[in-house]
Parts: structure tokens; C-alpha cells; sequence
């Protein structure tokens, strides 16, 4: 029964997307930074680094991360910005790389997307994490993306960053890296705002009706936590018997 309410919240929110209802996203501030970043390094002359963390493509985070990736590149085709995706994974480095493709042609640039823009660095984590400190120092981008998966290495390439100067916006959902990136960079997308950044950059009504739909099902259940607690404080077990299974 919950199931089939939640799913007719979900509908019902896309439904409303779809129909041009004004759907409210709280502001996050390392999604409306990315336009200014990618500006100051068009001002300067600098390129752009995007890094999209360490896992596969079979990592939630790493296809929030090329999904942020695509935004980005359009935004750098659109200014005439050089940029530079290092990839440990090949199939995260296939990936980026079609994704940066599509974002030139879909801005009508073709002409400035290179291959080499997308580049496959190593397999071995520390390899591929002092080949891109060494590219951080060498290059000095203006701007510098950490969004996707990351383990040992978020510090030290973190660090390595905000010792250049670059602006930083970092992203990532585990709890045990994010205190790194929130030390060391101007921006750092937490947890489910890595999740939200698709339907926050792009608008379009059907993410953003299903992640408004979600956000209704989680508030629900919250409630329904909150008053099986007080339920259970003041002894009834109705609330409790709603849940019980068979």
C-alpha cells in the first residue's frame, strides 16, 4: 500500500512539473557557482580541471558526476574555455568523454571539442592521484571540479588544489571524505545535493517533479516516525500495528 502511494506522489509531481507548475529548489551554492568559476577561468585565460572521482560507472555518484560533467562542458564550450577531465576508470573515461562530445555539439562548437580534452591517466589509485597533483601544479587551472567517488586521495588532490589558488567545488556522499572537502575547497556539494544536481541544473520538469515527489514521500514517512514515537511514548500500538508484517 505504501508503495502504490508513493508512486502516485511521484506521478502526480512529475504530472505537475510537466504542466509547468513553478517547482521550488532551495539554492546550493556550489551549483550556482559553477557559471562563476568556469567565468574566472575564461577571464584568466586558464583552463578548466574536472576530476570525476575513482569509481566506475556502476557508482550512483560517478553518474551524478558525469551528469554535472555535461553541464560544465557546455558551459566551456559555450565561453571558449579550455577543459580537462583525467579519468581513472575506462569505462568512467568512455563515458566523459561522450558526454563532453554531446555538450560541444549541443552548444554548437564542435570545432573546439578535442579528443585529448578527456584523457585515461592510470588504473592505480595513487598513480592517478599524483599524476593529477603534478597536473595541478604544472597547469595551474583556474578552476578545479572534485565531484563523483573518492577515497584516500580526496585530501591530497583537495589540498593540492586549494594550494594553486583555483576555485574549488568539490561533491561527494561519503560521510568519511566529506570533513576533507569541506577544509579545503570554496564549494562542496553534500550528499544528496550531488544526487539533486541534474534536475537543479537543467530544469527539466521530469527530475524535477520526481525529485520534489521524493522529497513529499520522505517528509511522509518522517511523520509517520515521529508519530509512531509519540504513539509508542504514550502506549498505543495502532501506529506500530500499521507496520507489522505477516
Amino acid at each position: 500500500m505504501a508503495s502504490v502511494l508513493f508512486l502516485v506522489i511521484l506521478l502526480a509531481s512529475i504530472a505537475a512539473a510537466k504542466s509547468g507548475k513553478k517547482i521550488f529548489i532551495r539554492r546550493i551554492a556550489g551549483l550556482n557557482a559553477v557559471d562563476e568559476a568556469i567565468g574566472r577561468a575564461t577571464e584568466i585565460g586558464k583552463k578548466v580541471l574536472y576530476v570525476p572521482g575513482v569509481q566506475s560507472m556502476d557508482e550512483i555518484q560517478t553518474i551524478a558526476s558525469i551528469a554535472i560533467l555535461g553541464h560544465v562542458a557546455r558551459a566551456t564550450a559555450r565561453y571558449g574555455t579550455d577543459l580537462d577531465v583525467p579519468n581513472k576508470d575506462p569505462l568512467t573515461f568512455a563515458s566523459a568523454r561522450e558526454a563532453v562530445r554531446g555538450a560541444y555539439l549541443a552548444e554548437g562548437r564542435p570545432d573546439l571539442y578535442r579528443e585529448e580534452m578527456v584523457n585515461y591517466v592510470t588504473y592505480d589509485q595513487f598513480a592517478f592521484t599524483a599524476a593529477v597533483s603534478a597536473r595541478m601544479i604544472r597547469e595551474r587551472p583556474a578552476a578545479i571540479f572534485l565531484i563523483g567517488y573518492f577515497f584516500a586521495e580526496s585530501l591530497i588532490l583537495a589540498e593540492t588544489g586549494q594550494s594553486t589558488g583555483a576555485i574549488q567545488i568539490a561533491g561527494q556522499a561519503d560521510p568519511t571524505q566529506l570533513p576533507f572537502f569541506v577544509a579545503t575547497c570554496d564549494y562542496t556539494l553534500i550528499g544528496e545535493e550531488l544526487y539533486a544536481a541534474s534536475a537543479y541544473l537543467t530544469r527539466e520538469p521530469v527530475l524535477l517533479g520526481s525529485m520534489r515527489g521524493q522529497d513529499i514521500a520522505k517528509a511522509i514517512v518522517i511523520l509517520l516516525g515521529i508519530a509512531g514515537i509519540i504513539a509508542a511514548s504514550l502506549g498505543a500500538t495502532w501506529v506500530a500495528a500499521l507496520f507489522k508484517t505477516q
